[in-house]
């Protein structure tokens, strides 16, 4: 019997109420929550995938199907689980698509060496595994890859418009994919071919006629701002006007309520009041003697500045959003002036037309055959909002492909071709080495297969025999062969039918996959303060 053993004092670490789980049952606990997640996600993957009504806490309903939204919209508590949601958003800011995909992809990792941790295998072996088999996987996406010769102008085009219609496929607007793919490539070819910085597409949504009836103007439209008496005299349509653009207030202030002027003659409050006048007047006269037709301003125009343009002929908008802003002189060029003095002709810019037109039920100030056009707006139309919301995004996916797809001409074919190729090469390569790693590499493989088999189940298919008429065309070397969810055979040759994605969606979704799989693998205890909930709870 050992003595003295009762006499221990109890050592208190952690704050009373601190909830603490550790070991094995934790691990299998998170992977648990990150399949509950992906399941959620899988029905939305692929041509078929259905789409997921949201409803938020101030009862507004959105309907999407992209992978990240609805992670963002789905507001996860659980800690492991938020592991996918960040790495859904990684996807999205960096790549555009692939999010449902690289969810899918890492808690099938889990689920695959799930019975591996049960039996006691050591996590770090499991991640060693990984990201052995991770590294392989995207050493083959880069030797058969198919790069696109950019200097044929034609059928780099066409490469581009491949890739948007793929992206399309799965959204809600896949029914308009030629349409659409057309509207996002030229979208694309509009911008600085070395910067292609998609902020500079603009998207306005506005309700009502079909969705054929979107279009794509090639330069830069928005929504008319709020305007005073006067405007409507205002000419509405110019041809190669002059543009300023302002950072300056052009309106008469009321008094402050803490100003105060002490004055003892009225002549005196009189020249206080004449000389407010006579600053808004210079300012004014120094616009017009500039030239310029078009006067676009971040601050307001008051009414007197109003009437003043449009007795002179001078189209004038205040109160200019700070985006379309930036966007009208990246497409007229010309910059943004903070002072009306010393304006000269190199501070103006200039477009071939300028109107003021009706789109649907609001009015829009649209500037084309800019010079400098390195900019474009999108105006989206439908029947319900929430449907031109998924039809910004499923667009905004389009845009994020297709711009990649200009930087990197390399393409791979979709529908689960690339990922059953992957499978076939790294079991091959797992079959050759001994010991642990290769029942992990084994399962890498076997993950990578969640994708076609998702796509079949979603489209109402029979996965298990498609996935073994696949895996027979790649073991006779057929390398493209993936999912054809339209044909009678349920097979074909993706990249002979077009369905084509930037590879670097694919390296980057299986660098992610395999980076959050290996985070949640190696997590064996997780340390709740019960202060953190409460915070959360208020």
């Amino acid at each position: 019997m050992q003595r003295g053993l009762p006499m221990q004092p109890t050592v208190v670490l952690l704050k009373e109420g601190t909830d603490t789980s550790q070991g094995t049952p934790q691990l299998l606990s998170n992977i648990s929550a990150c399949l509950a997640v992906a399941g959620t996600l899988s029905s939305t993957l692929g041509p078929r995938g259905m789409d997921k009504l949201i409803i938020n806490d101030r009862g507004e309903a959105q309907i999407t199907n992209d992978g990240a939204t609805i992670l963002k919209l789905l507001d996860i508590v659980h800690p492991a689980a938020k592991t996918l949601v960040d790495i859904a958003r990684a996807q999205d800011a960096e790549i555009g698509d692939g999010t449902t995909s690289v969810t899918l992809l890492a808690a099938q990792l889990l689920k695959e060496v799930r019975g591996l941790v049960e039996e006691g295998v050591s996590p770090h072996i499991i991640v060693k595994g990984f990201r052995r088999a991770a590294q392989l996987a995207i050493d083959r996406i880069k030797e058969i890859q198919v790069t696109v010769d950019k200097s044929d102008p034609e059928r780099f085009h066409s490469l581009l418009l491949k890739c948007a219609s793929t992206s399309m496929s799965s959204k809600l607007i896949h029914s308009e994919k030629p349409f659409f793919s057309k509207m996002v490539v030229d979208a694309v070819l509009c911008l600085d071919p070395d910067d292609l910085d998609e902020s500079l597409i603009g998207v306005k949504k506005v309700p009502g006629g079909g969705i054929k009836d979107s279009l794509l103007i090639s330069g830069v439209a928005f929504k008319k701002t709020f305007t005073y008496a006067g405007a409507e005299q205002q000419p509405k349509s110019f041809r190669d006007p002059l543009i300023i653009c302002l950072n300056v207030e052009l309106e008469l202030k009321a008094e402050k309520d803490n100003a105060e002027v002490r004055v003892d003659q009225v002549s005196d409050y009189q020249a206080i009041v004449d000389a407010e006048w006579e600053i808004i007047y210079r300012k004014l006269e120094a616009i017009e003697k500039t030239g310029a037709k078009v006067v676009l301003s971040k601050l307001p125009i008051g009414d007197l500045a109003t009437q003043w343009f449009a007795d002179r002929d001078i189209f004038c908008a205040g109160r200019v959003p700070a985006a379309d802003l930036r966007r009208v002189v990246e497409a007229v060029g010309g910059s943004i002036q903070s002072t009306c003095s010393d304006i000269g002709r190199e501070h103006l810019g200039t477009c071939g037309r300028f109107e003021e037109r009706q789109i649907g039920g609001e009015r829009y100030n649209v500037f084309e055959d800019c010079p400098k056009a390195k900019t474009c707006t999108l105006v989206l139309r439908g029947g319900a909002e929430q449907f031109i919301e998924e039809v910004a995004r499923s667009l905004h996916d389009a845009i994020m492909v297709v711009k990649r797809a200009v930087k990197n001409g390399e393409v791979v074919a979709g529908g689960g071709a690339i990922e059953l190729d992957l499978s076939a090469h790294i079991r091959k390569y797992a079959l050759s080495i001994p010991g642990k790693l290769q029942l992990i590499i084994a399962s890498f493989a076997k993950a990578l297969e969640i994708i076609p088999r998702q796509i079949c189940d979603n489209a109402g298919l029979d996965s298990t025999d498609i996935l073994n008429k696949l895996r027979m065309k790649h073991a006779t070397g057929e390398k493209w062969y993936g999912v054809d969810v339209d044909g009678a055979e349920g097979v074909r040759d993706n990249m002979e039918a077009f369905v084509w994605e930037p590879s670097l969606i694919k390296v980057n979704a299986i660098n992610s996959a395999t980076e959050a799989a290996c985070l949640i693998l190696s997590v064996d205890e997780t340390v709740r303060n019960p202060q953190s909930e409460q915070v959360s709870l208020g």
